[in-house]
């Protein structure tokens, strides 16, 4: 009888200082830390209506010719990311009329991610002094592409321009390339001048 009553006194003490600590916080959400080199940047002057500058750590660019009067594809690639930027340019007619056209198709080419996409983030873009005038568009969540962006000059030149990667879409995965190419994407925007 003696040694039952020091039993239950002491397994309470045990569990009491097994129970005691700090009270658990929860973690905030972490991502794969990945390095990419600084932004080193160069002129790119194709046989296009217009110029623009790419990120030197992009290892290719490619140009062709596309069906219709001065129409061209560049596409930017970037093998150590698996991604690739693709920029369409279209030449707008003489009485315009095809630019509300093509302002409409790359607006309904960025809302066809909704189904996947967590949300859409719009930013303007006007540089009245190179006449370039557009949108930025951030796609985040599992959507096929996570950055888009149209520019114009209203008048004759017409680019868009889209980051896709050859994997399929998981945003926690590719979230820091995408936002590295991001910026690689807003200084393009920055960069083009018409021709």
């Amino acid at each position: 009888m003696f040694k039952k009553s020091y039993f239950i006194p002491v397994f309470i003490l045990f569990v009491l200082a097994m129970s005691c600590g700090e009270t658990p916080t929860p973690k905030p959400k972490a991502y794969l830390r990945l390095s990419y080199p600084e932004a080193q940047y160069s002129t790119v002057n194709l046989d296009v209506p217009f110029t623009f500058q790419k990120n030197n750590f992009s290892n290719h660019v490619g140009l062709k010719k596309m069906p219709g009067l001065d129409n061209y594809g560049v596409n930017i690639e970037y093998s150590n990311l698996k991604g690739t930027i693709y920029l369409t340019y279209k030449s707008i007619n003489e009485d315009s009329k095809n630019l509300i056209e093509y302002i409409k198709d790359a607006q309904n080419f960025t809302q066809k991610h909704t189904i996947k996409a967590d949300e859409i983030a719009e930013q303007v873009y006007i540089n009245n002094e190179r006449k370039v005038y557009g949108m930025f568009y951030e796609v985040g969540g599992n959507a096929a592409s996570q950055s888009q962006f149209y520019v114009t000059d209203s008048v004759k030149h017409f680019l868009t321009g889209s980051l896709y990667f050859y994997a399929k879409p998981n945003y926690d995965s590719i979230f820091p390339a995408a936002k590295y190419l991001e910026k690689d994407i807003k200084h393009i925007m920055e960069t083009v001048n018409w021709k």
